[in-house]
């Protein structure tokens, strides 16, 4: 093959920018943002998925696997068919605002909110002006009562994202109106090998399981190295049968003072 220099190299690099920035057009304007997206590889440092660098290194491995490639194809079809929540920019807000390093707490959920414009990524949050759902105004009533903060205004709980408490639902997109509808899709999977690297590679990191779903998952947590919270759900169905009274948020943070670590602001 002849070897392409000077003016010649330039123009095949040109041609390459220019095909990369139409497919990344393309990918912007069906999604909102591009996803699960495959990029020319530059060096070995290319990234195919769009998360947090820490994220990357630590689930790099999931991404080459067949069912990612699976459930990345099955989630790209229902986006183009369905109306899905969240938007796809924010489907991994989870690991975006709560970088693999930082992570201090753990609070897992099960899949969106499934309801317009309430799904922003994190679990039980929603976003700014939005009805607060009932599960999270239970989780107010605790905070009241455990910390006396004041009950917030907002369902949103980005602050608490952004100082280390990953909020990572187990699936983390689903079919408006229609809860638990990308179960079994593959996701479950991925934030299993999301919460198994937190276990593994991290020390002294606060889990917050509330409900059966989340506490399915005390089996893969190293308790000699972790500090695991247990409690009913949140719900309306069930936070009288041991949620409130749990006192999770100052627990939390008196496990967190005691391992030289600072304590959350739970305050919204």
């Amino acid at each position: 093959m002849e070897k392409l220099t000077g003016k010649s190299q330039t123009i095949q690099l040109t041609n390459n920018l220019s095909v990369k920035k139409q497919y990344l057009s393309q990918n912007k304007d069906l999604f909102g943002e591009e996803i699960f997206l495959e990029l020319p590889q530059k060096s070995s440092q290319s990234k195919t998925v769009i998360i947090d660098d820490t994220w990357y290194h630590v689930l790099q491995d999931e991404f080459k696997k067949d069912y990612w490639h699976s459930l990345t194809e099955t989630v790209r079809k229902l986006y183009k068919t369905k109306t899905v929540y969240p938007e796809p920019n924010n489907m991994f807000n989870a690991f975006d605002s709560t970088p693999f390093d930082r992570v201090k707490v753990v609070i897992i959920g099960q899949d969106p909110y499934h309801g317009y414009g309430q799904a922003h990524g994190l679990s039980f949050s929603v976003k700014e002006s939005i009805k607060i759902p009932p599960s999270l105004r239970n989780i107010y009533k605790e905070l009241h009562s455990d910390l006396d903060l004041p009950i917030p205004k907002t369902g949103n709980l980005q602050s608490w994202a952004d100082q280390g408490v990953l909020m990572l639902n187990t699936v983390l997109t689903v079919e408006a109106n229609n809860a638990n509808s990308h179960k079994d899709l593959g996701w479950e999977i991925f934030t299993k090998a999301a919460i198994e690297a937190i276990s593994r590679e991290l020390r002294n990191v606060v889990f917050i399981l509330w409900g059966k779903q989340a506490q399915s998952l005390c089996s893969i947590l190293d308790d000699k190295k972790h500090h695991i919270l247990s409690s009913a759900h949140p719900s309306p169905l069930s936070a009288h049968n041991g949620f409130f009274g749990c006192k999770h948020f100052s627990k939390s943070n008196d496990y967190l003072i005691k391992q030289g670590k600072g304590p959350i602001d739970w305050s919204i």
